[in-house]
């Protein structure tokens, strides 16, 4: 019982740690130049890192998903509804197909 308590209190404190330290490095880092303009970019790198990752493991009704999210994409330029739409249209594509 003792082990199990210990750890809740180290996972606890890693976590505080963790986020704490996010805290105190975010507030560092620049707010103009190439540094920001780099994170700034970076959530979108990596979400089409993921995409295309995923479309060259899938087949043809992954390809038609993001087809379908591409145009979404295209008409909408809204990232929320671009997600909704693939997830929507792999989803058809699975079950009918």
């Amino acid at each position: 019982m003792t082990e199990t308590w210990l750890l809740i209190f180290a996972l606890a404190a890693a976590t505080f740690t963790v986020r704490l330290s996010g805290y105190l490095l975010g507030r560092r880092v620049p707010e103009h130049g190439p540094w920001a303009r780099g994170l700034q970019a970076l959530p979108g790198c990596l979400i089409l890192s993921l995409v295309t990752y995923l479309l060259m493991q899938g087949g043809p009704l992954e390809w038609a998903a993001g087809a379908a999210s591409l145009t979404i994409a295209l008409a909408t330029r809204s990232l929320p509804l671009t997600m909704a739409g693939g997830i929507a249209a792999i989803c058809l594509l699975r079950a009918y197909f």
